[in-house]
């Protein structure tokens, strides 16, 4: 009997294959990449037309000798790698380092593990893509020429151990800008007035906001303008105008796609990215389940496609219809246009089996993998289901010259919601809003009038964060966990109740790349160099002609950077603290957390101090000095030097400049000053001194 032999990339996924195939076949892994770039060189020949110089990972070797003597024993060698660029630049340094030129090697994908993908595929198999292995390479070597010459000016100019990255740089850069938007933001007053209205015959008040006149629409900015309104309303009937009835409906969701898998698990399930996708790749590569073995229970987890088989949609309709009844199945195909070409090969991230129901798993899941597989199932038979359906009701009432409003909603038809619960949408509709007509007579209970200020745009969060990514084109579904999980390790920026916030750390590096290197951190230069990779793996655009464009600007950008970094003094900034066990002045230090103080003396003195950046403002409340602080987690803050016997706190930099309208203490807003004290809301420009 001729002997067959898979090779897969982790164990779990070897154990799932060979289940599905007969004894002829043997299904063994390598355990991820056995080759890669040196890490202790650039491993680039960038004399020679940017050759890149592969070796084997280290403690890979004993791995490579066992599938060595399997690939002998063979007849046949099927690599069966992940269906996506990561997955077949691995088969193809397995095709060199096992030497298969002589051999009977094809490639084979699927898109889930499941028995009939795994024979399909072999079926179907082929020679390797070069234009999905060029791609991988190309993003690659870009990455190593950025980060292998950038990461050392890091070292020179702040601290070792920092690191610069193609995607990491601009995901800092994002959180960067939107940290500087919410402190420079400055809160603008708005008013909106309710009026509490009695129908007759009820009891309980109906809520209708102001929205303008019967010329249109108003926006109320000051008490004044609102005293305005009562007075001119004060003896007003109120009296309705009109009355609106009818239906919404609410389509589906899309099946998850990494990117929302990423978002909702965050959101839902207060999953960081970075175990989203271990929990999925465990689901995906199999699952022990009683009376089946090793089951794969979703599809590739790496997709930017919402794309579903034929096969899926029947099955997964039929459920719905024998599950929950003929209404609740869909009548069409919920679809995303867009998506690149690899990634929409795939399908979208589902159960391989819709009748594996989260009941029928949960006590031979963990928790967070049944938690997670739960998600999945449900986005995807919801994707397969009706829309739900509200009655709606919107009524406009008159006061005079003023118009007010108000609107309610109904859940006629649960439809898709039955299974998947959205954000928001609560019924409102209540029975005296259902019997109101244009006869009806309204008494009024009482106007509240409520003075709100805006918000400035919220901190990031992992989920928002890869939503941004995805937008603007950067990076791709296997890139967005590691790169936050990169920013995290490297103390760029910290995670505190799900925000994202930057730390000193990583506003220095940031500032340096801005500067230093602005294409580099520039999100459409980035954006478009993703474009120039899908165009690699469409066989439209040469690889090195991408890194030779590339390389010429970036090195010019290295060299300048050195020539400046000559006539920077990075000595330690000297300070008036005294070592209290050896006497000198000690000096500012930078941590992974960011600056403290420490003894020069070192090693013979190892005293160390938290650094206190004093910032020239008495503290409003005891007027010792205001101080610069981080959280545990390195977020800055400004406080009293006097801590804890004085609790003044402020997360904005307090100015010395008091308020004129009513003597609080202001903090700086950009180039603005703004009381800190939201009632006054009193703003001025900052002195060019200040």
């Amino acid at each position: 009997m001729s002997s067959k032999l898979v090779i897969v990339e982790s164990p779990a996924k070897a154990k799932t294959i060979q289940k599905f195939l007969g004894k002829s076949y043997k299904v063994i892994a390598s355990n991820g990449h056995v080759r890669d770039l040196p890490k202790s060189t650039m491993g680039i020949d960038i004399e020679n037309d940017f050759e890149p110089k592969y070796i084997t990972i280290r403690g890979k070797g004993e791995i490579l000798a066992q599938l060595r003597k399997e690939v002998k024993k063979a007849d046949k060698v099927y690599l069966a790698t992940d269906p996506d660029r990561e997955g077949e630049a691995i088969s193809w340094h397995l095709y060199h380092a096992l030497k298969l030129e002589d051999k009977d090697c094809s490639r084979i994908t699927f898109n889930e593990i499941t028995k009939d993908a795994v024979k399909n595929s072999i079926k179907n198999s082929r020679e390797i893509d070069m234009n999905l292995v060029d791609a991988q390479q190309a993003r690659r070597v870009l990455d190593r020429l950025v980060g292998y010459n950038i990461s050392p000016i890091l070292w020179t100019k702040i601290k070792r151990g920092l690191s610069a990255g193609r995607v990491q740089s601009v995901a800092l850069r994002i959180i960067c800008d939107r940290e500087r938007e919410i402190s420079e933001f400055i809160p603008t007053e708005y008013w909106t007035i309710d009026a509490l209205l009695c129908p007759e015959g009820s009891k309980k008040p109906l809520e209708a906001r102001f929205v303008g006149t019967k010329d249109g629409k108003m926006e109320l900015h000051s008490q004044q303008e609102v005293e305005d309104i009562l007075k001119k309303t004060e003896n007003q009937p109120f009296e309705i105008l009109e009355i609106k009835r009818g239906e919404r409906k609410k389509k589906p969701p899309l099946p998850f796609t990494t990117s929302t898998l990423q978002q909702e698990a965050s959101k839902k399930l207060n999953m960081s990215t970075q175990k989203t996708m271990r929990l999925a790749q465990e689901l995906y590569e199999g699952v022990n389940i009683k009376g089946k073995g090793t089951v794969g229970l979703i599809t590739y987890l790496r997709t930017d496609s919402t794309r579903i088989s034929e096969q899926a949609d029947e099955h997964c309709r039929a459920y719905i219809k024998d599950n929950y009844g003929e209404e609740f199945v869909g009548n069409g195909n919920v679809k995303k246009s867009g998506g690149s070409k690899i990634q929409d090969a795939h399908e979208a991230i589902r159960p391989t089996d819709t009748s594996l129901s989260p009941a029928m798993l949960k006590d031979q899941l963990s928790r967070d993998l049944f938690r997670l597989y739960q998600l999945i199932w449900t986005r995807f038979v919801a994707s397969r289901m009706s829309e739900a359906v509200y009655e709606t009701m919107s009524v406009r009432i008159g006061a005079g010259d003023y118009i007010f409003s108000l609107s309610a909603n109904r859940l006629k038809f649960d439809g898709f919601m039955t299974v998947y619960q959205c954000d928001g949408e609560k019924s409102t509709m209540n029975a005296a809003l259902k019997k109101l007509n244009e006869d009806t007579k309204l008494s009024l209970q009482e106007m509240v009038p409520t003075q709100h200020f805006t918000q400035p745009p919220g901190h990031y969060t992992e989920a928002s964060l890869v939503k941004a990514l995805e937008e603007l084109g950067i990076g791709r579904p296997s890139t967005y966990a590691p790169t936050i999980t990169t920013l995290l390790a490297r103390h760029y920026v910290v995670k505190e109740n799900r925000n994202l916030y930057v730390t000193e750390l990583g506003e220095a590096v940031n500032d340096m790349m801005v500067k230093g290197f602005p294409s580099v951190v520039n999100v459409n230069f980035t954006a478009n160099m993703e474009s120039l990779l899908d165009g690699v793996e469409e066989g439209k655009v040469k690889w090195k002609t991408i890194v030779e464009n590339f390389y010429p600007d970036m090195n010019e950008a290295v060299q300048a950077a050195q020539k400046e970094l000559e006539h920077i003094d990075i000595a330690d900034e000297v300070t008036d603290e005294i070592c209290e066990e050896c006497g000198k002045n000690m000096v500012v230090k930078y941590g992974p957390h960011g600056k403290f103080l420490a003894c020069p003396g070192f090693p013979d003195c190892r005293n160390t101090r938290p650094y206190y950046e004093k910032i020239n403002v008495a503290c409003p409340k005891c007027g010792k000095d205001i101080v610069l602080k981080k959280t545990k987690k390195g977020r800055k803050y400004y406080g009293c030097i006097d801590n804890p016997d004085c609790d003044f706190m402020s997360w904005s930099k307090p100015s010395a400049v008091r308020c004129k309208e009513c003597g609080g203490y202001m903090v700086e807003k950009g180039k603005k000053l703004v009381c800190a004290n939201e009632e006054c809301g009193y703003v001025t420009e900052r002195e060019s001194n200040e």
